[in-house]
């Protein structure tokens, strides 16, 4: 049998309401040679027979079932399966547009990417909220390599239903990991830390569905904490190992998370750096907090741990202006 160009991988579990949706719009993709392999991961409700229907009627369509083993047995039983050079990641209640795989392995061949992700438009049948529309504005604008790199540590900057990668790329940095945090950030840092080249396409290839049952709403893995910890762990093993410490830009919310972290994994923390003149001279867990002129620890990682794109964009300046390097010793992150 021939083999495939193109293997996409869809885990799901009890997405029956959505998953003909889903599959139509894979079906209907203009890049025709592909598999599409359906791992049904111990649904309760008709997603099997959804699936099973589309198998009957296209022989691209393949329906694997297993046990209840989650979302990352599922996605790697998929991917163990695959035959393509290419795999692509789709969710069971998502949309892809038509021209979505053709556009992807265009964007790879020409320009020589490892990965890639795409432009995302989220719907819902209520109302999509302002923190979701500021994810897509950030997402969207996220189209060179360098600014995936810049802001890799803000927030996942691929949406994992657009990934798109070259089949061996994403074995050799060892798939989709069991993890106490979202498993494909954990991934995306890791395709990072090997130094994959990857980007998101400038046009919108998928629409995103919000609702209530979503496993980034469900699950312990993807809380604000689970998010920063896997931040800090990605960073002890590349810019921060060997000892480095870490100065905290900024002593809100975010900072305090990211230093409860960083300490409870065993980094240092020299100082808060702060320009609120209310905080500065006081302790946070022990770490003093000092103004954002003052020398301190030039040597360490400088974390800017700030929410918005605006004060992102202060520190960035500031880490100009102290002869800081981004990506060496200064660092973006949310």
């Amino acid at each position: 049998m021939r083999e495939p160009l193109v293997s996409v991988l869809v885990p799901v579990r009890d997405e029956a309401e959505y998953l003909g949706e889903a599959l139509r719009s894979l079906a209907a993709q203009t890049l025709e040679d592909l598999e599409v392999l359906v791992v049904d991961d111990g649904s309760v409700d008709d997603t099997a027979e959804v699936a099973a229907g589309f198998a009957a009627a296209d022989c691209r369509f393949r329906l694997l079932r297993q046990q209840r083993l989650g979302v990352v047995a599922a996605a790697e039983r998929a991917r163990a399966e695959a035959r393509g050079r290419y795999v692509a990641c789709m969710d069971g209640d998502d949309v892809s547009r038509p021209e979505r795989l053709e556009l992807q392995l265009a964007a790879l061949e020409a320009e020589g990417l490892a990965a890639c992700g795409g432009g995302v438009a989220y719907f819902s049948a209520g109302t999509v909220s302002d923190g979701l529309r500021r994810y897509e504005r950030w997402l969207n604008s996220l189209t060179t390599v360098e600014l995936v790199r810049r802001d890799v540590f803000v927030e996942s900057p691929v949406a994992n239903p657009t990934l798109f990668a070259r089949a061996e790329v994403i074995s050799a940095v060892g798939g989709y990991r069991e993890t106490l945090w979202p498993e494909d950030y954990d991934l995306v840092l890791r395709l990072w830390a090997s130094g994959a080249a990857f980007r998101n396409l400038e046009a919108v290839v998928l629409d995103w569905r919000d609702h209530p049952e979503r496993l980034s709403r469900t699950s312990p893995r993807y809380s604000v904490e689970a998010f920063a910890r896997c931040r800090v762990h990605h960073l002890r093993a590349t810019l921060l190992r060997d000892g480095r410490d870490a100065v905290v830009w900024g002593a809100g919310p975010v900072g305090k998370l990211f230093a409860r972290e960083l300490l409870a994994a065993g980094v240092g923390v020299a100082a808060f750096v702060e320009v609120d003149p209310r905080k500065l001279g006081k302790e946070i867990y022990g770490v003093p907090v000092v103004a954002h002129d003052e020398a301190v620890a030039p040597e360490a990682l400088a974390l800017g741990a700030v929410a918005g794109a605006a004060a992102r964009e202060r520190l960035r300046a500031l880490a100009r202006e102290q002869g800081r390097q981004e990506g060496v010793d200064f660092v973006a992150v949310a």
